[in-house]
Parts: C-alpha cells; structure tokens; sequence
C-alpha cells in the first residue's frame, strides 16, 4: 500500500514545489495540506485542511510530514511574530503530526542555523531544530537552503531585495562555493522529498551545496 503524506507551508516558494512532487509520485496515495488559508491547487489525492497554527487539532493518520513554514522579520513585523511562525508553529505542526503515527519528517530550515548564533533569524531556526529532534521521530531531515530563487509574484508575494542580488551574482556561481550560492525553490524541494522518502533512521541535515544538483 502507499503512503499518507502531510504538507504544510504549501503556499509557498519551498512548499509549493514539495506539494507539487508529492502529487506526482506514485509513493502517496494521498496528501493532505495544511495552512492558514486555502490553496488554490485541487487534485485527486489532495486534501487541504485550513487551520490555526496557534490551535492546531487532531490531525489526519499520515506517514510523511513535509514543513516548509516561514516568514521574514520584515513581512512578521517583528522578532516575535518571527518566532510564532518559524519557531511556534513548525513545532507544534511536528507534534501534531508526531501524535498522528508520523515517522518521517522533513523541515525546511537555513543555512546557518544554529541555537549558538548571534543572528536572531539563524538562533531561532536553531532552536526550532533542536526542539523537534527530540520529539521522537524515526528519521528526520532539515534542509538548510542558502537564498532562494523562485517565482513569488505568482504567489501574490513581494520580491527580495537579498534575492533579487542573489541572480546578479549567480553568473559568477563557479567562483562562489556551493554552499553559499543561490538555490532555486524546485531544487530544495527534490532534494527534500528524496531524502525524506529514502531516509534511514536518525537526523540529517542537506547543506544547499548537496541541493544544487537535485
């Protein structure tokens, strides 16, 4: 039988394309969505559950659990309304899921993450990674994606000025080291789903240089 897959963050540049490999690989019989408001996207397999992260419910039997939430300080408005998205409720996600017979699970992070930095953004995606390795999983991986490089006109956001940089500076992209040039949205997510499907157990980490070539 085929798995149960969940997606959270599916409205975005990451999620959007992770949802999108879901339902085109024949592993998931069936995928459910999650998110603050509906996604535009129908199909057979899907099921999109419109949710509040602050109060999240039982959630639905599922397999594999695919996070890919976040914001910027900028778009939160502040470093606490940073942290109830990128901290606050990628955790709680983890143990709904967790608490719904999840055993694998993949987390959209950054490169750079770490509870020991002096970047706010980088502690508290360190932090979020710390708190969700002990809740139990058998296998877990968190993809840390240097900039991205994607579509978010498409998606009704506005552009990033540190992305809009990060295409000038890819035609030098032989001079940059791998780990620190831009990576489009679509590679993350290949790598992220691969990895996930095919995870022994234990905790991994994908640098972006290991995403470049998914």
């Amino acid at each position: 039988m085929g798995k149960v897959a969940l997606v959270a963050g599916a409205t975005g540049l990451v999620g959007r394309e992770i949802l999108a490999a879901i339902l085109a690989d024949d592993t998931y019989v069936a995928v459910h969505g999650v998110g603050r408001r509906p996604l535009a996207t129908t199909h057979p397999k899907l099921t999109f559950h419109v949710l509040d992260f602050a109060a999240i419910p039982s959630l639905p039997a599922v397999d594999d659990v695919f996070i890919a939430l976040g914001t910027t300080i900028k778009v939160a408005g502040s470093q606490p309304a940073f942290r109830a998205v990128d901290f606050d409720a990628v955790l709680a996600l983890a143990v709904a899921a967790r608490s719904s017979g999840a055993t694998r699970l993949g987390i959209v992070s950054a490169m750079g993450a770490t509870e020991k930095s002096l970047i706010f953004y980088n502690r508290v995606k360190g932090e979020m990674e710390r708190a969700v390795s002990r809740l139990g999983f058998d296998s877990l991986v968190f993809a840390r994606p240097s900039m991205l490089i994607g579509d978010r006109e498409s998606l009704g956001q506005p552009g990033r000025s540190g992305e809009r940089l990060a295409l000038i500076f890819m035609k030098f992209g032989a001079l940059i080291p791998a780990n620190y040039r831009a990576i489009e949205a679509v590679r993350v997510a290949r790598a992220l789903v691969h990895a996930v499907k095919t995870a022994e157990k234990g905790t991994r980490v994908l640098l972006s240089g290991d995403m470049q070539a998914s």
